[in-house]
């Protein structure tokens, strides 16, 4: 095969792996970035390497192909605290870093310190390319790591600090792999046997529910797990990562459970005496601290991380292997529905009891504007294929609860916990997919975080639409200052004009301050050709009810 560069090596093989897109902060190989530019692969400089994470974050949850991020040496430790959302979420992310040579190493060289501790928490897989002819290999094995069994990110230390280490010759380098580019590139299916003992006990329940997560996307299986339910005619309940694997308008979704849930929804979950996790973690967030179903529920769990089964709640059975699969092979066993007329009608009463439940303020005309009506104004404003990116915290809550997915194509990604995700996230998923419209819903103690990164949208024609829930302050936490006013600046912030902001950094901006002018504001947004942002403005005084929890 002859001699090539390391970088010229690295910028082919991301290039075969399906990789079109090179998240960055300088200075990280800029041969290589050269490179990568002669054969089609965009370089976005963000502002902050944790901007550069979460947009290839949000790449590689659009896509299911690999993001790439990079920075280099004394930025390894900003990149990795942006891949713990990745690494919380599955989601398949390279992160490539400067860093030390055997020739440098303990000798006080610039920018230089230990990145392997740092990374060990935050990856499935860290290893350092001292030496160019080391990189074929390495980087096929992070890739094969990064996408396969449960996803996750990956980490390449190269040698010198921004990666000087692929100026050198390869000889015959390996050919990658491109089937290790996306996720999943293997489907195992589960034994026979298990299938066959999770058929027969979904048969003998009265109340059955599945449970979905994460899984769901990172295995692409909203197809199946949704004629799955259809066909055996089995309510389905969701963590919010999973909230639009079945339309907000079938008579046999649930709605999101958990701590970011619809009260419904929990009771729905609670009631059950038999439970289907798919993909799901089973972890705090989506069970209420597992008290949504409490343990001892007859249980089924599918996932293909074996680490997974079993781990929070007793099992009749765990059925290790791709969710996409099993759902089918389970499919396939029980060949016929299961869900009884008396649990499918209590499920629509729950459904009929939470629209009147959010009534009164879906529909407020109140100013400041209450979230639940921004919630669902923005829903019936959501054109068909739209992907929402919702933040952490009340933009979780609000989401999970008022905001209903119904149209054809639409999803969501959603921060896993890194409050600030939302916004780079959007730029990377709109990256993966241009044509698609990308919504950012966000609140303004988030946005803070990363709204220097207009500045890269404006700049590169990123055309995202970014919705501030916008009350001044980290409103979650006001109740845990109302008692204490010489402390008001914990959570109240000073007032802000993100329109004006916006404007400044080149993005077109509408500021609303009354509920009729969100739409026309929305429209114009989606319409404008541009970066564009929507400044709302919120109660400050609506906090997100308590979730409900079985007395």
């Amino acid at each position: 095969m002859g001699k090539a560069s390391g970088n010229r090596t690295l910028a082919e093989s991301l290039k075969s792996y399906g990789v079109d897109h090179f998240f960055n902060v300088p200075m990280i190989i800029p041969p290589g970035i050269k490179e990568l530019t002669a054969i089609g692969v965009k370089s976005i400089v963000a502002h902050s390497e944790k901007a550069a994470a979460y947009m290839a974050d949000g790449y590689a949850r659009e896509s299911g192909r690999v993001g790439v991020c990079a920075s280099q040496a004394i930025g390894a430790a900003n990149l990795a605290a942006g891949l713990v959302d990745a690494l919380m979420a599955k989601s398949p992310v390279l992160a490539i870093t400067g860093g030390g040579t055997p020739d440098t190493r303990e000798r006080n060289f610039y920018q230089e310190f230990d990145q392997r501790s740092i990374y060990a928490g935050v990856s499935k897989f860290s290893a350092r390319v001292e030496k160019a002819q080391r990189l074929p290999d390495l980087l096929g094995q992070a890739f094969r790591v990064a996408t396969t069994g449960s996803p996750g990110p990956v980490h390449l230390e190269l040698g010198g600090f921004w990666g000087a280490s692929l100026t050198e010759e390869i000889e015959n380098p390996m050919r990658p792999e491109p089937r290790y580019g996306s996720s999943p590139p293997i489907r195992p299916a589960a034994p026979v046997d298990d299938v066959r003992i999770a058929a027969a006990a979904l048969r003998q329940s009265e109340r059955p529910v599945i449970v979905c997560g994460s899984g769901i996307r990172a295995s692409r299986a909203q197809s199946a797990l949704l004629d799955f339910a259809r066909r055996a005619k089995v309510p389905v309940a969701t963590s919010l990562d999973a909230k639009a694997v079945m339309p907000e308008s079938d008579p046999l979704s649930i709605g999101v459970v958990g701590d970011y849930s619809r009260d419904t929804a929990n009771m729905a979950v609670s009631e059950a005496d038999f439970v289907l996790f798919v993909g799901s973690t089973t972890g705090s967030m989506v069970t209420r601290q597992w008290s949504v179903p409490l343990p001892g529920v007859p249980a089924v769990q599918i996932d293909i991380d074996p680490r997974e089964l079993g781990r929070n709640y007793p099992l009749i059975v765990g059925l290790l292997g791709d969710p996409a699969t099993v759902i089918q092979q389970l499919d396939a066993e029980l060949a016929e529905p299961v869900g009884k007329p008396e649990w499918l009608q209590r499920i629509v009463a729950l459904r009929e009891k939470w629209t009147q439940l959010a009534a009164q303020y879906e529909h407020s005309t109140a100013s400041p504007i209450r979230p639940e009506r921004l919630c669902k104004m923005l829903s019936d404003a959501l054109p068909e294929g739209t992907l929402l990116a919702v933040d952490t915290g009340h933009s979780a809550g609000w989401a999970a609860r008022n905001i209903y997915l119904n149209r054809p194509g639409q999803s969501l990604i959603r921060a896993a916990g890194s409050l600030g995700w939302s916004y780079p996230a959007s730029l990377g998923a709109k990256c993966a997919n241009p044509s698609r419209p990308v919504v950012c819903f966000t609140g303004d103690g988030a946005f803070y975080y990363h709204l220097a990164e207009m500045e890269t949208a404006a700049r590169y024609g990123i055309n995202t639409v970014t919705v501030v829930n916008n009350n001044d302050g980290f409103n979650q936490e006001r109740p845990l200052w109302d008692e204490s006013p010489a402390l008001e600046k914990n959570w109240k912030f000073g007032r802000v004009d993100f329109a004006a902001v916006a404007e400044n950094f080149g993005v077109k901006a509408y500021r609303v301050e009354r509920a009729s002018e969100f739409t026309s504001a929305f429209n114009a947004a989606l319409a404008a050709q541009r970066p564009a942002l929507i400044d709302v403005r919120t109660d400050p005084s609506a906090l997100v009810p308590i979730p409900w929890t079985k007395p």
